[in-house]
């Protein structure tokens, strides 16, 4: 975990090697006492640094109690590789019996899968051909979200979704292309875009 500082690396080991010496999940005090600061106001930053990197995360049901994430952002699941979408013109998304690991934070706890990007009709949403996109099964979505939507029963392609009363229109991220229109019926929303990730070799 090179990406954290010293400071940040000693909050995390102190935590990982002591979490069971407390009773409930400890606050900014009892840290503060234990790691021997004077500083909460230091500390805060620090947890915060913590909590962006999906390393811990705040007790919801306590102000400010901290406990280790389930899994830390150094640690990844297994989510099912589903072939290929179009960022262009649809394209089937074949299915295939395949897992990848997906880092924890980059996915949410309802069932997800991954999808590779090709074309790049949504570039202007920093989606570039050969990405993987990290997919929340999901059959609805709000009008702005980006998702896989199926047309006619057999086309899935990643676009930027608007729905009205009387169609469903299609955004590409791409100066060059044009919305797509349909109506309702024709569009069945398979999942919304929630992560991504991508290779630069």
């Amino acid at each position: 975990m090179d990406h954290l500082t010293r400071r940040q690396q000693e909050i995390y080991d102190y935590l990982q090697a002591n979490l069971d010496k407390f009773p409930h999940p400890p606050t900014l005090d009892e840290l503060c006492s234990a790691l021997g600061l004077s500083s909460k106001g230091s500390l805060h930053k620090q947890i915060q640094a913590l909590i962006d990197a999906g390393l811990i995360e705040p007790m919801n049901n306590r102000r400010r109690g901290i406990r280790l994430s389930g899994q830390s952002q150094d640690e990844a699941q297994g989510l099912p590789f589903l072939g290929y979408i179009a960022a262009g013109q649809p394209i089937e998304a074949i299915e295939q019996q395949e897992t990848i690991e997906v880092p924890d934070y980059l996915h949410t706890n309802r069932p997800c899968y991954v999808l590779q990007v090709k074309g790049d009709s949504m570039i202007e949403e920093g989606i570039l051909d050969g990405d993987q996109i990290i997919i929340e099964q999901r059959d609805h979505a709000r009008n702005g979200e980006i998702v896989v939507a199926l047309v006619d029963g057999s086309d899935a392609t990643l676009k930027r979704i608007e729905q009205k009363p009387d169609r469903v229109i299609l955004h590409p991220a791409n100066a060059s292309m044009s919305p797509m229109t349909y109506a309702p019926d024709q569009v069945q929303i398979q999942g919304i875009l929630v992560g991504q990730m991508r290779r630069y070799h």
